[in-house]
This record gives structure tokens, sequence and C-alpha cells, in this order.
């Protein structure tokens, strides 16, 4: 037809065909040819000087419209935790619309920075936000770093304490964030990275100096990327909530439910009573009740609470702080069983006949009211006849009763033969500064032994019941070694003339007649830690695969809510199992049980990969001012840069480089994890008792470095020096620091 369109023509077909927006597109709809072309180009730039369009790219849109497909920038949940984003390019004089992006269950996990194709969608009533739907993600947030800030003239640079990262990087002028010169800082890239140039990156964050004492579980903290502040609703609704009264709860504020924890624990969550069974059918048996605080009470489906408490997945300890799953007005108080206070829980009540197995359980909301906040020293003590003041009244109605019942459990529990690694576990004390005290194992008493038990056995009963009322749940799931592990695992037990059979179903026994065989040896540490490393990560799933190392058929978490995700995700399917109420797993949740067991399962090993590290750097610091000194350790790794020596005295492990050990050349042999010295003969390997001289600790890496004095009691000739008085001849270059780091944190497991 060749008639030049009117401006309401070309906007009504801008917005019938969003997909349709540049001038070929609209020229082919109106039928215009030749001069008509020339003067709709004309008119377009007309309409965009009156403010009727917008012009970007040779693309066209009505003036102040989104075009229907975008991408996206998210810029993270607000408080209530919906997720928002931006337009990823945005030149207009007004600030870029904020855009609530609407996500399905098949959509990726957003975060902060990540880039979104989305489809703009239209929501129904007044004042709704704009929305879009998730087409897919098309990259992820800028890559961030966790380094120290070296100012210059030009920007400035940051040297990366991330081991994962041999790199620095370029902070261009005017993009430090106001740090100072060796300042800790946290930086996000800010632009492409180039094989052959620095990164650049600008400074998000100022975290401070970076040998203070409590800098140390903060650098884990952002280099792991754990939430440690709450939301504004978060805080508020933990701030409205009110003490549980009885009502329709059973009143269990007779039985002494007893807490016993470690001497610092933040929380208390557990408590146990045991009696004789006085049932005539069940001579010798024992009534056990294992009550847990009532967390699903207080965080309710969907709220904010609820939210966030998903985000973090689990509480993270670190020796100087706690970052909690809950804010503290919970974690620390409604929520936490203190000691004569009235306190909602779930209970369960387990009869075991004589020999210690389970005949059957129930479980019940109730009311609770502890007696007493006990240690594991405490208990202890009063369990081997010497009371204080605090267990003295409870003697014999409370810690008596529940020894004699743990030692069936526990006779039951050998029977079953679950793996019996012996891991003792280091425990940091510092000042009221945060500087390191001392360095020492934990000690491990029956009274740890007696919780433990029945947490498993309350864990089993959840599960089982669960199972029985066809509710799904998110089992803990720990399946068997896989074969390439089970392979080394039978060479390191051969280097110390062990044998694990092959051709046989792998039981637990299998793995604890190995164990047997080397303890109270020398060798009884590095092989608890190379059957640890044998063992698969346990993960949270709704599909049931057993738990191999506990030798169970089904199990389930339940001990736990106020630090773990996944427990309180149980409590709720037993209150929707047993009509408790409307605060139960919801059919949303149990949808989206497969997502949720993914996303704890990762918030888990994030919490104890950023709890190593700050293990590690705080043996680091205390180390430090050691340097010089002889340690005795065990070669706990072999590698064909050096070997890794874990010393007696603290657990702390370090490098001995491969070119400082001796004087001549070693060759690895991966296989045999072995080094062998090409003129000698000499055989270093796994197991073998060493002398080291610590030569180097970095605090900020967590780094150890070490010189190799003797192997079994026999010298290893020293490596020259550069020069008289000089340092050693190999110093442990940043770069090196990190691949052993990240060598060291590769080597590492736990089921």
């Amino acid at each position: 037809m060749n008639r030049l369109p009117t401006p309401d023509e070309i906007l009504n077909f801008l917005r019938d065909n969003p997909g349709q927006s540049g001038k070929r597109e609209i020229s082919r709809a109106f039928g215009l040819k030749g001069t008509a072309k020339v003067e709709l180009k004309q008119l377009l730039a007309q309409m965009t000087r009156d403010g009727l369009i917008d012009k970007r790219r040779k693309r066209v849109r009505p003036s102040g419209e989104l075009p229907p497909v975008l991408v996206l920038r998210v810029t993270g949940p607000d408080d209530a935790g919906d997720l928002w984003a931006e337009p990823a390019e945005w030149d207009e004089e007004e600030p870029a619309p904020r855009i609530l992006v609407l996500t399905r269950k098949d959509d990726p996990a957003l975060g902060a920075g990540d880039r979104l194709l989305g489809r703009m969608t239209a929501l129904e009533g007044e004042n709704v936000p704009l929305a879009a739907r998730v087409i897919r993600r098309i990259g992820m947030g800028p890559k961030r770093v966790i380094g120290i800030y070296h100012a210059s003239p030009e920007g400035g640079r940051i040297a990366a304490i991330d081991k994962r990262t041999d790199r620095d990087w370029l902070v261009p002028p005017g993009q430090s964030g106001g740090a100072r010169d060796g300042e800790l800082v946290e930086a996000e890239q800010s632009g492409p990275a180039r094989s052959h140039l620095m990164p650049r990156a600008r400074v998000i964050a100022r975290l401070g100096d970076p040998s203070a004492p409590r800098s140390v579980s903060l650098i884990a903290i952002h280099e792991h990327g754990i939430p440690d502040e709450f939301p504004q609703a978060v805080l508020r609704e933990a701030e409205t909530a009110k003490p549980v009264s009885l009502g329709a709860r059973e009143d269990l504020r007779d039985l002494p439910l007893v807490t016993i924890d470690p001497e610092d624990a933040r929380d208390h969550d557990d408590a146990i009573f045991a009696e004789p069974d006085r049932d005539p059918k069940n001579p010798g048996g024992h009534v056990v009740w294992v009550a847990i605080a009532d967390v699903a009470h207080y965080v309710r489906p969907g709220s904010a609470l609820d939210r966030e408490a998903l985000r973090r997945g689990n509480s993270t300890y670190f020796p100087d702080r706690v970052v909690p799953m809950l804010p503290d007005g919970l974690s620390g108080d409604l929520c936490s069983l203190h000691e004569g206070v009235d306190r909602p829980c779930i209970a369960v009540r387990i009869t075991l006949d004589a020999e210690g197995e389970k005949i059957e359980h129930r479980f019940t909301r109730g009311l609770m009211r502890s007696p007493a906040s006990l240690t594991y020293t405490q208990a202890q003590a009063a369990a081997d006849g010497t009371p204080d003041a605090a267990t003295r009244p409870l003697k014999e109605s409370v810690i008596d009763p529940l020894w004699a019942a743990w030692r069936a459990a526990h006779a039951a529990r050998a029977r079953r033969a679950p793996l019996d690694l012996d891991l003792p576990e280091r425990r940091i004390v510092l000042s009221e500064m945060g500087e390191v005290l001392s360095v020492a194992f934990r000690d491990r008493f029956d009274a740890h032994r007696v919780v433990e038990d029945f947490m498993i056995l309350a864990n089993v009963a959840a599960a089982e019941t669960l199972e029985a009322k066809r509710v799904r749940l998110l089992y803990r799931v720990h399946e068997e070694p896989n074969p390439e592990k089970l392979e080394s695992l039978r060479e390191t037990a051969a280097s110390v003339g062990l044998t694990l059979a092959k051709g046989q179903v792998l039981k637990t026994a299998h793995l604890n007649r190995l164990l047997d065989g080397v303890a109270g040896t020398e060798h009884a540490e590095m092989i608890n830690m190379s059957v640890l490393r044998a063992m698969t990560q346990a993960y949270y799933a709704p599909e049931n695969f057993g738990h191999f190392g506990l030798n169970l058929a089904r199990y389930g978490h339940f001990t736990s809510p106020i630090r773990r995700y996944a427990d309180l995700l149980v409590h709720r399917a037993l209150i929707r199992a047993h009509g408790w109420g409307e605060d139960g797993l919801t059919h949303e949740e149990e949808a989206e049980l497969e997502r949720t067991g993914e996303h704890i399962s990762m918030t888990e090993r994030r919490s104890m990969m950023a709890e190593r590290d700050t293990t590690d750097r705080y043996l680091a610091a205390y180390l430090s001012e050691r340097i010089g000194s002889e340690f005795a350790g065990t070669i706990a790794g072999i590698a064909r840069f050096g070997l890794f020596v874990k010393l007696d005295e603290t657990g702390a492990d370090g490098l001995v480089p491969i070119s400082a050990i001796g004087t001549e050349y070693f060759r690895h042999d991966p296989e045999a994890q072995t080094l062998t010295g090409e003129k000698s003969r000499r055989v270093i390997g796994l197991g073998q008792r060493v002398l080291v001289r610590l030569a180097e600790a970095a605090p900020i890496t967590g780094g150890l470095l070490f010189e190799l004095l003797e192997v079994e009691g026999k010298g290893m000739p020293t490596p020259p020096r550069r020069g008289k008085g000089g340092p050693p001849r190999r110093k442990l270059a940043k770069a090196k620091i990190r691949h052993v780091k990240r060598a060291k944190s590769e080597r590492r497991s736990r089921p």
C-alpha cells in the first residue's frame, strides 16, 4: 500500500508485535517501499525526539515500556525473601525499574549478580510491581575475592587469600571503596578476565585489619559466602515470638528431661530421660524419652524466618563466633531447652528390651521443663560417682537410669556394627581478644556416647514413623564407598601390613576389623583418616538409599532443628503425619524436597569448609610464634610436590616440599603413595613417623611449611642453604601455599 503509518499505528504495532521492533519489520508490516522507507526513518527519529518511542540497537519500543524479553541482572532478595532484578542495560536518566523475578520449581537457583533472560509478565491488581519469569540463566554473578588491599598511585592491587586462586587483582582508580593500604577487603570482578592480564576488581566491603584475631572467622564467612546478617523482617518476626502455653500439648513437665552439652554450647535443642520399663511383659527393659525443641511452632512455612533459615541451611560454628540459622531470640532463648523454664517440644518415647533393641516408640507434641542443663564433664563425673551440687540430686533418679538404658542400647549398637572411627576433635581455646591460648583435643566420655546413641534412636524412629504414615521426608543418605576410593584404602592398609579383602560385599564390620587392627598403634590415626576419606559424602534426599556408616536401612535428621533445616522439615512432616496443627509440612514444601535437599547439602558442605579453613588459620597463627621449633608427627599424605605431615601436638598439618626432602631426587608413585630416593632407594610412605622443623606459617592462608629432619628415627640429609645464616633453600611461594591448601582441601572428605 506504501502509505506511511501514523505514530499511533506504529505504537499499536509495537505493542501487538513486541518481537518485531526494527525499522525493517515495521516497513514490511505496512508494505512500505522506496521513498516511504526513508520517510519512515524520519518519522521514527521524530517519535524518538518526542519521547514516544525508545530506540536502541536498531530496535524501537514504546517509550517507558520494557521489551517483552530482556536480559536482567539479579539484585538480590528483599527482607521478605522475594527476588528482584533490574535490566542489565539501562541508560535512561530515571532509575532502572525494579522487577520481581517469578521462579518455578525447575528454575535454577539465582543469586545477586546473576544474569538471566526473562519474559515480562503482567500481574493482576493495583499497585503491582513489574514482574518477569525466568527463561534461562545466562551468566553467573561476578566473581568475588577476599584479599589484602595494597594502595598505589595507579589505583591498587588485591593480594587474594583465597586458596582457589593464585592471581592478584587490579583495582582501578576510584574503585577502592575507601580501603586503606594493608586492609582486608572483599571485592568483585569488574571487567572480563583475560589469561594474560590481571583481572580487574572493585572493592565492595572493607573487613578491617587482617592480623586482628577475630578476622580469621570473618575471612571464612566472606570467602564462602555464608549469610551473617539477618534481614529486618526476620528479626521482627523473632522479636514478636511469645512463649508457648500447654493448650493441646501433652504435659511432660514432670519428666526430668536433662540437656547434656559441651561447656561452650550456644543452644540446647535436645533433652533426654530414661527409666526402667514397669511393663511386666518387658522384664529388664527401659523407657527412653528424647525431647527436641519445637522450632516448627515458631518458624512457620513461608514466613520470613523460614525463608532465611532455608537460605542458611544450617548454623556454622567457629571458635570465636557462631553464624546461627535462626536469630538469637529463638536459637538462644525461646527454642532453647533452658533449665527451669517451660519449653515446647516434640518428644519420642522409645521402649527398649533388656538387650537394648527397640520394641516400639510413639511421638508426641508436648511442653517440658528441664530440671538441669548439664555439661558432658558434669554428667560423666556423676555417672562415675563424683557428682557435684547440680548433679547430686539427679544421681539416682536421672543419671543412673540414663546410663543403665544406654548400656543396653550401646550393646545393641555394637551388634549392629556401625563404622567405628576414632577421630579426636580439636578444641581451640581463645582469649577474650580472640588470640589462640591453646590447641588441644576434646575429651570424649561415655556421656557423649549416651547422647549420641539416643539421638540416633530418635532419628531412626522419626524415619520409620513417617514411612509408616506415608509422609515424605528428607533422609540422611550415606552411600557405600566407590570402588576407586576402596582401592586406594586397600593400598594404604597394605602399606602398614593390613588387608582389606576384595570380592566381597563391603560391610562396616570389614572396615571395623581394619580399624581394630591398628588400634593403639602409631598407624591408628592414618588408617582412621584413610577410612574416612574412602567414605562418600553424606547428603539429604527424599529417596532412601540407607546410611552405610551407621549401618541403618533408614535414617532422618530429627534432633537438631535449631541448627539444621533438614530437622525442621522432619518436625513439620511429623506434625502433618499426626495432625498436630496447621504448621506442618505443606504440599508445596513436599514438592520441593529434592531441590531443598540439594540446597541444604550444599550449605552443609559450605559450613564444613569454612570451619576447617578457620581452624587451619587459627593453627597457623598459633604456630607462627614457634618458627624453628621441632615437632613429632605422622606422614598423612603423599603428593608429587611433597608430603603432608600431621603434628601430634595440635593435629595441624602442613607440607614438606619435594625439593626440600634430602639431597637427592625422589620419585612419586601415586598408586603406592610413596616417594622413593633415586640413589638411596629410600622409601617414604604413609603412616611413617617423622620429626619436622616449622619453617613457615601463614595465618592469612592457613598454610604451614616444614623441613624434614627424621623419618622413622633416621636422619635426613639437610638441603644446602643459600648462604651462611640465610633462609632455607626452598621458601613456599604464595602461589604454592594456595596450591597446597587446595590439594589439602581435595584430600579431605567427611561422611
